[in-house]
């Protein structure tokens, strides 16, 4: 029996880095919690602004939160008025004592796995022929520049047919056991009338060599 392992933990410590950086010994299942609601809540309240990751750092005093989005101009607002609004409201729901929020931008939004399964799901909200939506993300992804493949699964009612099944498409490479593959994953959930479509986005950028300089040093398998 097989088991599957999600390509981002799969890669933690070789790749990937924690999304939660800090130690403690006392208070760690508090912290740990934390760290979980505010992750959730972002994730809900800025679900329209395509958030990718949120990474939280904590020192002694000061807790620091990393959002990746491919809009950062939507968030951060005229003057910077949008993110001190959402420091605030983070810092009144988790009442932490002093808090700072900084926004990256992603570069090239149809290298980003979450980014390209929230697409997925917008499309197939909007009744879109789910063959249709695969193709089309399909080739916006492999002709966005530096991704050497991907892969798009859809389940449930597809196209609102009486039984739920799977289906998929793939172009390129997807190495999923190749621990210095950067592959990135993501999945989504489509509410529509009669039921709930789940997406899932695999996206190869090439092998990492030296993760320090994961963008410089990429090789094709």
């Amino acid at each position: 029996m097989s088991h599957s392992v999600h390509p981002y933990a799969h890669r933690i410590g070789i790749l990937r880095d924690w999304k939660s950086r800090w130690f403690q010994k006392k208070n760690y299942a508090l912290f740990l919690k934390e760290d979980v609601r505010t992750r959730e809540w972002l994730m809900k309240k800025l679900r329209s602004l395509m958030v990718s990751e949120i990474h939280i750092e904590r020192s002694r005093n000061t807790v620091m939160i990393f959002i990746k989005t491919p809009r950062p101009g939507l968030l951060i607002g005229r003057g910077g008025e949008g993110i001190e609004k959402l420091r605030k409201e983070i810092q009144a729901k988790m009442k932490f004592k002093e808090l700072k929020v900084t926004i990256e931008e992603i570069k090239n939004p149809y290298a980003d796995a979450y980014v390209v399964a929230r697409l997925v799901v917008q499309d197939l909200e909007k009744r879109l022929p789910f063959r249709r939506t695969l193709k089309q993300n399909i080739e916006k992804v492999m002709t966005s520049g530096g991704v050497k493949g991907v892969r798009i699964q859809l389940s449930g009612r597809l196209d609102g047919s009486e039984m739920s099944r799977t289906e998929w498409l793939r172009k390129g490479l997807i190495p999923l056991q190749t621990l210095r593959a950067d592959v990135g994953f993501a999945r989504d959930t489509a509410i529509l009338p009669y039921g709930t479509i789940g997406a899932r986005v695999w996206i190869y950028k090439g092998e990492v060599f030296d993760p320090e300089k994961k963008g410089d040093k990429t090789k094709e398998k």
